[in-house]
């Protein structure tokens, strides 16, 4: 193999199994999926609720309790080395300081009794020896890059003194005030209404661009997804469906749910008389998950084979691949 041409992985997951011990018994939550991450590229998980995003997000940090959550099989390399095998004081190390995450809902995430700038610095004194007046410095730094006005006067409120836009930037900073190699982003843009959705993605961008973070976006917003990842993959109900870059999914999705997610969205050209697709039925039990494609119940392509056996990833032109019996070199199509 020629070296210069290997590709420089951040991230590595390997058959990674995730389950949720419960009183009524072991719900398989995520289901032996497997991808990589380029260093300094963005890559975007999408899909319904429920079907593992955040599950897999939280797993990458281990902030899954154990019990009730078991990992029952896979690796999950950051730089060539295994998470899963760290102990917990030294994935308090990776935390917040290799590895960053902003979570969905930035009011509950911050802390309502501590200022904002302290809770900046919080994180940061954790990993790095820094006095008050320094910390106070990068905290102001911190909000500055973050396009927050007056940072030295922000510095010193609470998480409530602050609009939602502003709270989710505050968030950001917190996130990459350690300069992390890796941000996580779960659903950075939830709940926030179109034009701060576009100034918060291109802070995102901006500060990818300038420090060479590699980030993960936990999405269910396709627009986002569009103007965002360098790379999509599509999960339902735990499994990985379908992965390639943004052009192949957008462009030339190979799955039917795929498509469907694709339907859903609506378009600046769509006619007034047009309506927008739902998906019908509803995501299986994965108490007891299907032998087969998972999607079986709601596609409108299912063949017989699809109901007991999954396929293995076809792969289509460069690293596109789907899971798809449809897109089988043999396939004759025998609709159910």
């Amino acid at each position: 193999m020629d070296l210069n041409k290997q590709v420089d992985n951040i991230l590595e997951v390997k058959n990674l199994a995730v389950s949720f011990e419960t009183f009524f018994g072991e719900v398989e939550a995520v289901r032996n999926i497997s991808f990589s991450l380029k260093r300094g590229s963005t890559l975007a998980i999408v899909g319904e609720s429920g079907c593992g995003k955040s599950v897999t997000a939280n797993s990458i940090v281990q902030l899954l309790p154990k019990p009730p959550v078991l990992y029952k099989n896979g690796e999950i390399l950051f730089n060539g080395e295994d998470l899963l095998k760290k102990s917990n004081n030294e994935m308090v190390d990776i935390r917040g300081n290799s590895i960053s995450m902003v979570f969905q809902d930035p009011m509950t995430s911050l802390n309502p009794t501590m200022k904002v700038g302290n809770q900046i610095v919080e994180g940061v004194k954790r990993h790095k020896n820094i006095s008050r007046e320094e910390g106070k410095k990068l905290a102001i730094e911190m909000l500055d890059l973050v396009a927050v006005p007056q940072p030295e006067r922000r510095v010193n409120q609470y998480p409530h003194e602050f609009s939602g836009g502003m709270r989710q930037r505050v968030m950001i900073a917190l996130a990459m005030a350690a300069k992390p190699e890796l941000l996580i982003a779960d659903e950075p843009t939830t709940a926030l209404d179109v034009t701060v959705q576009a100034q918060i993605l291109d802070l995102m961008r901006n500060l990818k661009d300038e420090m060479g973070t590699s980030i993960i976006l936990i999405t269910h917003d396709l627009g986002v997804v569009a103007d965002m990842a360098d790379e999509v993959i599509v999960m339902y109900a735990g499994q990985i469906l379908e992965k390639g870059t943004v052009i192949d999914i957008f462009k030339n999705p190979k799955h039917p749910y795929t498509r469907k997610l694709l339907s859903a969205v609506p378009k600046l050209n769509m006619a007034r008389s047009e309506t927008l697709h739902s998906i019908d039925g509803t995501p299986p039990d994965l108490y007891k998950p299907p032998a087969g494609c998972s999607f079986y119940d709601r596609c409108d392509e299912a063949m017989v084979i699809c109901k007991d056996h999954l396929p293995e990833f076809l792969h289509h032109e460069g690293e596109h691949c789907s899971r798809c019996w449809l897109n089988h070199k043999d396939c004759v199509k025998v609709v159910r």
